[in-house]
């Protein structure tokens, strides 16, 4: 069974930065495309980045495109999104999830199974 979970948020000063991990267990994550998505309360559910197998290719929203960046260590069975220039309207509980493919951007991400989440606070 899929599991996946995330960690590494907490509170952080505007323009400062984080780096999430999202590790996985039971299965062999380098077969999976990843991607990040967020939550905040009141808001939509918003697609961040996505990184494929091997050999992995990236792709970004473009609201974090420049800020974020995300990889993966498949030998850890763990994917990254490092986030850079943080701003309030960043703040939010991440989400690592399954996806079929990356595709061409976040409305071809169709999420599968995803973690609790990792709450990021970000102040002004």
């Amino acid at each position: 069974q899929v599991k996946l979970v995330e960690s590494g948020g907490g509170l952080v000063q505007a323009g400062g930065s984080l780096r999430l991990s999202c590790s996985a267990s039971a299965f062999a994550l380098d077969y999976y495309a990843i991607a990040w998505f967020r939550q905040a309360p009141g808001k939509e559910r918003e697609g961040l980045s996505c990184i494929s197998g091997s050999p992995s290719r990236m792709v970004y929203a473009e609201s974090v495109k420049g800020r974020f960046a995300t990889s993966r260590d498949n030998r850890k069975k763990t994917v990254y999104l490092q986030m850079n220039s943080l701003k309030p309207e960043d703040t939010a509980v991440y989400h690592c999830a399954t996806v079929v493919s990356c595709g061409s951007g976040p409305d071809s991400w169709h999420f599968g199974a995803w973690g609790q989440g990792t709450q990021v606070t970000v102040s002004s």
